[in-house]
């Protein structure tokens, strides 16, 4: 069942004129929900003719986005991709698919171009058909939702039901928004002509995704556009994908972190690490389908002693899995930020470049009483504990959900950098503050 924002969010949608083919829309936005259960972040798009509202599953590094269609699609718009055809080269596709022996349909056809829709959070992937379809979002102009957008020959692939298993109860799929040329953005950049940039602001609750440049206004009308710092994307020569081609690179966003501080003091760390290497190992990634934040075990151990001597004087407690330092919720003071613990700040291309960690960020309150510091051990590249979607490469350290919510974070695909806010909190305004319901 539709959790009531994205309902509201639906009959909203449902209720505005289409912009035809024709008119340009600034930039495209949708709202973005986290299920309680799977704390996987879930997004609303539409689809198909007459139009069908999907929610999907947000995967930031994805290779594009991918729908159920064993179990009633139905579309007259509906067209799987041919074999040879530019879309098909541009999906880095391994090849024809003729394995349809029931009668055509969606998800079932001859001669079509054939890709591995994945879904990262089980790591399982199918060979399955790339088709198009027809696919909608709200326009906006940065301060409201405006009329709906749509693009009559959206390329997508199809899934079969098996690979929804670990998804959240109600999602048909999974929106990959990474770095490939039939991106989400990159295709509606190219059919509206705006920026390739797309911006998401997580939350908690709810928060959202724009495709397209800002301004992005927020209650009480900030535009959290005019104050992000900007580091570059860095490209892991090395797919981490289940299937993946020869040579194919990672569509994952990572960035380059040299060094963390907690407190303002460096933490002694393997310099090595911080880095990719020549087989996809190392650096720093940021992440939505990791829940929390991961580190490399000599990292998560470095960054935990640093954490625990700066708030020496704070009673512990046991800790409570998946992590490992844990407190007594009486014994820290509260701040506009969250819980008034030590900042922790990572360093980016220079020391006047960082991404600071607040309280709200950092701390989990796994009950009324007991607050932990929200990182979890990933092992080891050659024993790791958490598994990582689709083979053994690892980053060194997996920037995850609850880290990202309520800072805001711009992917300028055309400049190859990230724009992020730290905590909007700072700014008294948060992640679901912008005016989507007027």
């Amino acid at each position: 069942m539709d959790s009531s924002p994205l309902l509201l969010f639906s009959i909203m949608f449902l209720s505005f004129p289409l912009i035809s083919f024709c008119q340009k829309p600034h930039a495209l936005v949708s709202p973005v929900t986290k299920d309680p259960s799977t704390l996987q972040y879930i997004t609303k798009v539409y689809q198909r003719t007459p139009l069908v509202s999907l929610n999907l599953v947000m995967d930031l590094g994805g290779r594009y986005l991918w729908v159920d269609c064993e179990k009633g699609y139905v579309s007259s718009t509906y067209r799987h991709v041919r074999c040879g055809s530019a879309e098909c080269s541009l999906a880095n596709s391994y090849g024809c698919d003729n394995s349809c022996f029931s009668k055509p349909g969606p998800g079932c056809n001859n001669n079509t171009c054939g890709v591995f829709p994945e879904n990262s959070f089980d790591h399982n992937s199918y060979g399955r058909e790339l088709a198009t379809d027809v696919f909608s979002l709200p326009s906006t102009d940065g301060y409201k939702p405006g009329p709906a957008a749509t693009d009559p020959h959206f390329t997508f692939s199809c899934g079969p039901t098996a690979l929804l298993q670990g998804l959240a109860h109600g999602t048909v799929g999974i929106i990959g928004l990474g770095r490939i040329k039939i991106s989400p953005l990159e295709q509606l950049a190219a059919t509206f002509s705006f920026q390739r940039t797309f911006a998401i602001c997580l939350s908690n609750s709810i928060g959202f995704m724009f495709f397209g440049g800002g301004p992005y206004v927020f209650l009480p009308g900030i535009d959290v556009s005019k104050s992000l710092v900007y580091t570059p994307l860095l490209v892991n020569p090395v797919s981490p994908a289940t299937v993946s081609l020869k040579g194919e690179k990672s569509t994952e966003y990572f960035i380059s972190v040299r060094t963390i501080k907690i407190n303002e003091k460096p933490v002694k760390l393997n310099p090595s690490l911080l880095t990719i290497n020549k087989k996809g190992f190392g650096g720093t990634k940021i992440s939505t389908v990791n829940p929390y934040t991961l580190l490399e075990s000599s990292i998560y151990k470095a960054v935990l002693s640093a954490f625990a001597t700066a708030l020496s004087k704070v009673k512990r407690v046991a800790p409570v899995a998946p992590f490992g330092l844990c407190f007594d919720t009486k014994s820290i003071g509260s701040t506009r930020v969250g819980p008034g613990v030590p900042a922790i700040d990572l360093v980016l291309q220079s020391e006047s470049v960082y991404w600071r960690i607040f309280g709200a960020n950092s701390m989990v309150a796994v009950s009324d009483k007991v607050l932990c510091l929200g990182f979890v051990n990933a092992g080891t590249f050659t024993n790791p504990m958490i598994p990582i979607a689709g083979s053994d490469q690892m980053a060194s350290i997996i920037i995850g959900g609850h880290q990202l919510e309520d800072n805001f974070l711009v992917f300028d695909q055309a400049k190859s950098r990230l724009g992020f806010s730290s905590s909007l909190l700072f700014r008294q305004t948060t992640c679901s503050n912008f005016n989507y319901t007027t």
